[in-house]
Parts: C-alpha cells; structure tokens; sequence
C-alpha cells in the first residue's frame, strides 16, 4: 500500500482543519462564479467579485503546491487532486464549478469521521490559522461588495470603484482608519460599524494565537520536558534501588561474619 504524507490536503482518512478551510471557501469561491455568471452586476461590481475570485485561486494554488512539496508519493498526490489544480486556475471560469467537488469531498469525509472536532482541538494551531484565513477572506469580500453597492451612485460618495472598496474594507477590518475612503450613507455606516467590530475580534484573535506562541511550550518542548523528567525519576530510582541494596549488602555481610562467629564458637566448646 502506497505511504502518504500525515498532511496531505485531501485523504479519506483524516480531515484537518484546513481542509475544513479549503472547503469554506471553495463554497464562498462557487458563490461568487454564480453570482458573476447569472446576476446582473454594474461593471466595478463585477471587477471586484473577479479580483476576489482569483484571490482564492492563488489560496488554492498556494495550498495545492504546498500539499505537493510536502507529500511523499507525488504521482499519489497528483493523481487524487488533480481537479482541485484545474479548479483553481483564475483563466477557466467554467473550470471552476469543480470546487462542487471538493466541497462534496470533504462533505463525505465529515460523515466517514466518527468525530472530526478531536482532531480539531488537537491541532489548535492549524485549526486557528486555517480560521483566520476564512475569516479573513469572507470579512473582505462581503465588505468590500456590499459597501459598494450601496455607496456606488450615491452623490458625494466616495467609494465609487473595485479598488476604493477593496482599499475600504482593509483599512476598516485593520481598524487603522485612513479616512481617505469612507461611506457616506447609512447603510454604509452600519456596514462599517460591523466590518469593525469583525476586526477588532479578528485581531485580538491574532494577538491571542501570537502570544500562544512565545508563552505555550510547542510540542518537541512539551516531550523533551516529559522525557527529562523521566530519566530524572528513573535516575532517581536506580539512585535509591543502589542505596537498598548497599544495605542489604552490609546487613548479608553481618549475618554472614555472626553466623561464623557461631560456628567458631560452637567447634570451640566442643
């Protein structure tokens, strides 16, 4: 049977959490190709569904090259993946209708696991990156559409093309507040206020998962801690085993010169 590698984006036997995260956002990535192929959209609209649309091609090509450098049967690899590959490439858009399937894939895997939230909470770490990065991508998105939609048209507004909502939606998320864009109508404000109240947390989240770094021991720290505690039980232990027996050793002798001076002493009075 053919070795794989622990990691590998896409196995029936385990599922991890960026596997959930590739899934997240394969269904945001089929949303948005549906929305660009059906809906009737004003044309920075469109610019920006198409600009985020192939940010998430360069996350699937990004996660499917990794997986490759990564795993140890290569052929395997591409053999069982080859559709994320060609589901990911920005230039076919009817190609990527393919992400159905990775969906369906992962979908499947949920079901064949007895439980997928162990996993989960064993591989924190991954678990929150794989968070932050869906998080992130779906904060921007829906930010960055809807607050041009509703500002675009609007007299004095000033957030009028794909790239003015874009830039929007990453100053508001980083709560860094350049004010050379900002929303001028109430449903931008309201739209603002939560794509700030998203950063803060996103943020704070980052701050948390970044401090877990430099405080909790990783795990190599956590073994070599565990075995050098051993060998000093185990050190220990041979340290008192020794002490017992040089008394056993002393108390043998003594019974042994006793029962000689026994001996000498019974041969004597007889």
């Amino acid at each position: 049977m053919v070795e794989r590698k622990k990691w590998l984006p896409q196995t029936e036997e385990e599922l991890t959490p960026f596997q959930l995260a590739m899934m997240a956002l394969s269904l945001l990535s089929v949303i948005v190709v549906l929305v660009l192929s059906f809906a009737k959209l004003e044309p920075e609209t469109k610019r920006l569904l198409t600009a985020v649309d192939f940010s998430i091609c360069i996350i699937f090509l990004t996660y499917f090259f990794y997986g490759l450098i990564r795993a140890d049967d290569k052929v395997y690899y591409i053999k069982h993946n080859w559709i994320d590959f060609v589901a990911s490439i920005p230039v076919i858009e009817p190609l990527r209708f393919a992400r159905l399937f990775q969906i369906l894939r992962v979908i499947r895997l949920i079901r064949m696991a007895q439980s997928f939230i162990v996993p989960m909470v064993k591989q924190r770490r991954q678990a929150t990156l794989a968070s932050l990065l869906v998080a992130m991508v779906t904060i921007l998105t829906f930010s960055s559409v809807l607050i041009l939609i509703v500002e675009s048209g609007v007299p004095d507004a000033n957030i009028q093309t794909a790239e003015n909502a874009i830039w929007w939606a990453l100053v508001t998320i980083s709560t860094v507040g350049y004010g050379d864009y900002y929303p001028v109508t109430t449903a931008g404000h309201v739209i603002g206020g939560i794509v700030i109240i998203c950063g803060v947390s996103f943020f704070g989240v980052i701050s948390g998962y970044m401090a877990s770094l430099f405080i909790a021991p990783d795990e190599s720290e956590k073994i070599e801690a565990q075995s050098k505690e051993i060998r000093t039980e185990l050190h220990d232990a041979l340290e008192r085993m020794e002490a017992n027996q040089g008394i056993l050793l002393k108390q043998i002798g003594e019974l042994q010169r006793e029962l000689k001076q026994e001996r000498s002493s019974s041969g004597k009075s007889s």
